[in-house]
């Protein structure tokens, strides 16, 4: 019965160890403390005609969808900074977010994305 609890309780333990995000998400708030530090870079994710229409201050646009994702963030961004990321409602930033993690970055995912964003009234450029 011991041998019984220990293996569910170690399995149990490794299933949510592997449901764990590798990135934070924060609110519009907390996302504007954050890219107010200039060391943060700000990532944006989407197609770059959304991107034309609009972005954050500083933002570095790579397009989520395109299939050199990874290697045009490898290239472009460096590991040692935190990188806040976003899109137009926060999906695509957190895909971007968790493979991004993968690779060694540090993220944080701005929950409800650019439409969060405006809808509070926060500056686009």
């Amino acid at each position: 019965m011991k041998k019984l609890l220990t293996c569910l309780l170690a399995v149990l333990g490794l299933n949510s160890a592997c449901g764990q995000k590798n990135f934070e998400n924060t609110d519009v708030q907390g996302f504007a403390e954050l890219v107010a530090d200039t060391n943060v870079l700000v990532l944006d994710v989407r197609t770059a005609s959304e991107f034309a229409e609009g972005h954050l201050e500083r933002a570095i646009n790579i397009d989520y969808h395109q299939s050199d994702f990874v290697e045009k963030a490898k290239a472009n961004l460096p590991l040692d900074k935190k990188i806040a990321v976003y899109c137009r409602s926060g999906r695509r930033s957190a895909g971007a977010a968790g493979k991004l993690a993968e690779e060694g970055y540090k993220l944080v995912n701005l929950k409800g994305g650019i439409i969060a964003w405006k809808e509070a009234n926060m500056p686009v450029q």
